[in-house]
Order: structure tokens, then C-alpha cells, then sequence
């Protein structure tokens, strides 16, 4: 037997309606901030990705999908979306016939070659926002207020936002001297992966889970040290903007993400709930400055997030967010074989009418197909008998009061209509 590939999963019954609502709710808050759906490909040159998400990035050095297509050309499945929309953005030039900020949204399955645990896979679903445009502490707020209104549209009420400055380029440059000089002295007592990190790219140190619990960590040195006024007056502006629309966050110093494109503020959204037994985030993004320059684009600053879908389903299954039945508004049945084809006519004339119906195309008893009928989440049961038929009408039952009524056929939408 073909099984999937490890790290995959298929999607099908409850999981679908699932997948729906969340991508249907994440649509409809997008279309109400005035968003464009932008689609890119799977899979993009390489250098798109090593460039943008950073050559020391453990996305990059240990999870991207590299191959080499039929012509030789070095291509990587997609791990993340920004910088395949960075990309769409500067070879159209969308930049070029607007004066305002650019909005995108996008959803889509992307690659990464990890370790398969709970809501992580190696093929998973991102939806994700993306905004363009001068660097502005009310669009970093609007960008915050869309995630936090969508997951309030979901039901998901225990979020927490947590939030950092990273400050600007310069800035990063201090921090990242001051974080060396502390942590070289310590550097036996990293973890493997921090002892490539702090050669490469030291800020990743502070999002490490294994060795934040150490006891050298507790004096580490923070990035609010080393800010500039400008960077800290934006940052203090975003947080009034955040505090004026009544959203709660925390300011987390140690908190980095990631990816190196990021400056300014970052962010992530933490559930907490005791149904979901302990936090878990489900969204994060941030600020990105020199991001679409780096790959060739013009000096355009960028914010936005990204959203899993996979650990985002867990919790909604969890809390019971969604109708995972699908109820039917009309079974039709017919009593024998021989008035299939007049209960064919009616089954299609109902869905014509915009009623979901369902179509009882089996070979067995009335009784059994009845049986079946009143085990569904059915509104109204249509039978389709011989005697009824030479009369030109059906009975029409009421699967919940199991009341039951004859009624002609050409009558029958419009006594569906009277009734839903």
C-alpha cells in the first residue's frame, strides 16, 4: 500500500468544514480592511529565499525543500510567504501606480523539512497579510487590530499579543556586539545550534528553548538598551495606538522571531485557554524595513503575520468553534426503484431552488432508506411513492415533528419556502 510522505496529512470529512471557517472568516476580515488576495508560486528560485529569510536562518540551513529542476535551475519549495509576495511586488512593479499602502493577503501550503510533532508538519497551510508602504506606527497597529479581530470572529477569546522592538539596523548592529561580548564567555555552555548562532546570527540565541533556562541567561543583555530615541519613540507610538483601540499585550524583550528580515516591532499571538492545557502561539510577524531593497525593490518598508493553520485547527476543534456536522435541508426518497427517476427530477428541481438536498439513489427497502434518513441532520424528508405520483404530489415529512403532508410537486418549492 502508498502511504503519504512523513510529515504530510489529508484533509477530508470534519477537518474540511475546519479548514473552511478559518479560511472563510481570515478572508472576510481581510475583504472588511480592504486587503487583495496575492497568490505565488510553490516554488521560487533559491536565492529568493536565501537572500531574504536569511543564509543563517535555521529555516535555511536545515528545513528548506532544495532541488534542481529538468533545465538545472536551483529552486526551493516555498517555506514562508513574505518573501514570495516581496518578490511578486517588485518584478510586477505594484509599487508603481499607487501613492497609498499596498494591502495583500494570502493563504497556502508551504515546505519545511522538520520534525514532525503535534500541529507542525512538513507540508503546512499559512495564511498571512502583507502591507507596503512608509514605516508607520498606525498601520503596524491596524496590522495587529485585523489579527486580533479575526480571531475574536473565530471565537478564540483568550489571546495574548506579545511584543518587542528590535529597533533599527544600527541599532541591531550595537545589540549584536553587546550580546557576543556577553555570551562568548559562555559559549561552552550553549547548545550546538547557539554556538553556530552566535558566530552567524547571535540574536537567534534569545529564542532558543534550551538554553534560555540557564543561569548565565538571566543577566543577558537587552536590545532596549541599545535603541535609539527614534526607535523607541516609534515603538512608544505603536503601543498608544495599541492601548487607544483596547488591545492587551506584554512587552517581551526576548522576543526576536525567526527570520533576519525583521526590524522594529515583532510580535506573536498566544493563546491561553485551559481547554487547550498551556499557551501556544498561532501567529507572529513584524516589521520588515529593508526587506524589499535587499531583493532588488525599491526603499519600501513592509509589516505584516502569518497565521498556521494547522495548530489554529487544533484549537478550534478543541474549544468546539465549529458545526462540524453537515446537515441536509431535504432527503429525498424514492419508495422503489421504479420512481428513481421521478425523485431524480424533484432532487434537482430542489437544488435548483437553492435547497441542499441529498438524493437516496440505493436499491433496498423503504424502511431502511428512512432509517438512514432520520440518522442525518435532516430538515425535511421528500418520499416519492407510486400512488402519490399518479396524482403528481409526494409527501413531504417534517424529520423533526414527523409530521407529514401531501403536497403536488409544482407546489413543493414554494412549500419549502413557507417553511424554512
Amino acid at each position: 500500500m502508498i502511504t503519504k510522505p512523513k510529515g504530510t496529512y489529508d484533509l477530508y470529512g470534519e477537518d474540511t468544514k475546519i479548514y473552511d471557517y478559518v479560511l472563510d472568516t481570515f478572508r472576510g476580515e481581510c475583504s472588511l480592511n480592504n486587503y487583495e488576495l496575492i497568490k505565488t508560486p510553490i516554488f521560487e528560485s533559491s536565492t529568493l529565499f536565501h537572500r531574504g529569510i536569511g543564509e543563517t536562518t535555521d529555516i535555511v540551513t536545515k528545513e528548506t525543500y532544495d532541488f534542481k529542476d529538468k533545465g538545472g535551475r536551483d529552486l526551493t519549495l516555498r517555506p514562508e510567504g513574505t518573501a514570495g509576495v516581496v518578490r511578486c511586488l517588485i518584478e510586477n512593479k505594484l509599487y508603481a501606480n499607487t501613492n497609498n499602502y499596498l494591502k495583500y493577503y494570502y493563504y497556502g501550503p508551504m515546505f519545511r523539512y522538520e520534525r514532525p510533532q503535534s500541529g507542525r508538519f512538513r507540508e503546512f497551510n499559512q495564511f498571512g497579510v502583507e502591507v507596503f508602504g512608509k514605516m508607520n506606527p498606525y498601520i503596524d497597529a491596524e496590522v495587529i487590530n485585523l489579527g486580533v479581530k479575526y480571531f475574536l470572529a473565530l471565537g478564540i477569546e483568550n489571546v495574548k499579543i506579545k511584543i518587542n522592538n528590535l529597533g533599527s539596523k544600527s541599532d541591531r548592529e550595537k545589540y549584536r556586539e553587546a550580546l557576543i561580548g556577553y555570551l562568548k564567555p559562555h559559549i561552552d555552555e550553549l547548545c550546538e545550534d547557539c554556538k553556530v548562532r552566535l558566530e552567524k546570527n547571535p540574536l537567534r540565541v534569545l529564542d532558543c528553548k534550551v538554553d534560555s533556562d540557564k543561569e548565565f541567561f538571566k543577566n543577558v543583555p537587552k536590545i532596549e538598551d541599545y535603541l535609539c530615541d527614534e526607535s523607541k519613540d516609534y515603538f512608544n507610538e505603536l503601543l498608544d495606538n495599541l492601548n487607544a483601540l483596547e488591545i492587551e499585550y506584554e512587552v517581551d524583550n526576548s522576543l526576536v522571531r525567526g527570520l533576519d528580515y525583521y526590524d522594529y516591532a515583532v510580535f506573536e499571538f498566544v493563546t491561553d485557554d485551559e481547554k487547550l492545557k498551556g499557551a501556544s502561539t498561532i501567529c507572529g510577524g513584524g516589521r520588515y524595513n529593508d526587506l524589499v531593497s535587499t531583493l532588488g525593490g525599491p526603499d519600501l518598508g513592509g509589516v505584516g503575520f502569518a497565521i498556521g493553520y494547522e495548530r489554529l485547527a487544533e484549537i478550534v476543534k478543541t474549544l468546539g468553534l465549529v458545526k462540524t456536522s453537515d446537515p441536509v435541508d431535504v432527503y429525498v426518497v424514492p419508495v422503489t426503484e421504479n420512481e428513481l427517476s421521478d425523485a431524480f427530477i424533484i432532487g434537482c428541481m430542489l437544488k435548483d431552488a437553492g435547497y441542499k438536498t441529498e438524493i437516496d439513489y440505493r436499491d433496498t427497502s423503504i424502511k431502511n432508506k428512512l432509517s438512514h434518513a432520520n440518522k442525518l441532520d435532516v430538515t425535511y424528508i421528500v418520499i416519492v411513492g407510486e400512488e402519490e405520483l399518479k396524482h403528481y404530489e409526494v409527501k413531504l415529512k417534517d424529520a423533526v415533528t414527523k409530521e407529514e403532508k401531501l403536497v403536488k410537486i409544482n407546489d413543493l418549492v414554494d412549500e419549502l419556502n413557507i417553511n424554512f
